[in-house]
């Protein structure tokens, strides 16, 4: 399946569906493996399929909100959902990296040693394979969607190919080569890595929820949409947003002082017209102002086009 004719409704929920059935798949195998072998790792493993399941579950309530339409009482649509569970992602691998490190210590302080260790890789080894076949239709979706909940997702299964790779590591150091300690090692450089990839992946999340303006050079050639309509006089006040698959923006647009009501109007429509062409996600509020006026104060805002410098104020 290409995913050419979905939806991005639809290419979001297919990715949290395909990573639930991942996880489930994978929970299993690895109960069966830590039962086999006695592993930190593989338990380490087991416990992050277990919050990797919770998390995918989380990412389909996100997305399944996030595409519902705006209403009444959410006039800006339903898109922070998943920020939201982003976030929540964030937290429970956060969790998890705890979890695996205080069973890494307690093996390390007892000394247990690894059984089975043929079975672990055997277990890892579908797992990454398995994993691999996740991450392929992830980027597909991601490609086609921009889904900061999916995005989340697929960062922590990019991390569950280290960890089970360090997995096999552990049981092939414990078993073949007699080094006990390989396994908690490398059982707290898991937790680690989570711990790092929960910090990477909570800042976009938190961004999208905190209203944080667009990146520079999106923002730089949103102004050169802008800077494409010759009625246009100059340009201020640009406030920038992100919600879900939306963007927002709203500005200040200086027209000519004599232009009648009706002109400004068409202009300001083609204006519309000419950044959804560019930015088809994007919901514009423009405020137009007169060429010539000056504030109160005798102050004027930064104009944000080059060349077009006047004096202007906010109505």
């Amino acid at each position: 399946m290409s995913g050419a004719g979905l939806s991005r409704a639809q290419l979001t929920r297919s990715a949290a569906l395909a990573s639930i059935g991942v996880a489930l798949l994978l929970a299993g195998l690895k109960l069966w493996a830590v039962w086999r072998t006695g592993s930190s790792a593989m338990l380490g493993s087991l416990a992050d399929t277990a919050l990797d399941l919770i998390a995918s579950i989380a990412t389909l309530v996100g997305v399944w909100i996030a595409a519902m339409p705006a209403d009444e009482h959410h006039r800006f649509g339903h898109g922070k959902a998943e920020s939201l569970s982003a976030v929540f992602q964030t937290v429970l691998i956060a969790l998890s990296a705890l979890g695996i490190a205080l069973s890494a210590v307690e093996q390390w302080v007892s000394g247990a040693r690894t059984d089975a260790a043929g079975e672990g890789i055997a277990v890892s080894l579908i797992a990454i394979v398995a994993t691999l076949g996740l991450l392929a239709w992830q980027r597909h979706v991601l490609r086609r969607t921009r889904s900061i909940a999916v995005a989340t997702d697929h960062l922590h299964y990019k991390s569950d190919l280290l960890l089970n790779l360090a997995v096999i590591a552990a049981l092939a150091l414990d078993q073949y080569a007699g080094l006990g300690a390989a396994d908690p090692v490398l059982a707290l450089a898991i937790a680690g890595w989570l711990a790092w990839g929960a910090w990477r992946a909570s800042g976009r999340a938190v961004d999208q929820i905190m209203d944080h303006e667009w990146p520079e050079e999106k923002r730089a050639r949103f102004l050169e949409v802008l800077a494409g309509q010759p009625e246009l006089r100059g340009v201020h006040d640009l406030r920038t947003r992100t919600s879900g698959e939306h963007d927002f923006a709203q500005f200040h647009a200086v027209v000519d002082a004599r232009m009648s009501v009706a002109e400004a109007h068409r202009v300001t429509d083609a204006l519309e017209a000419r950044i959804g062409g560019e930015f088809p996600e994007v919901e514009v509020l423009i405020h137009l102002d007169p060429e010539g006026l000056v504030s109160p104060e005798g102050t004027t805002p930064e104009e944000l086009l080059p060349g077009r410098v006047g004096p202007q104020r906010s109505g």
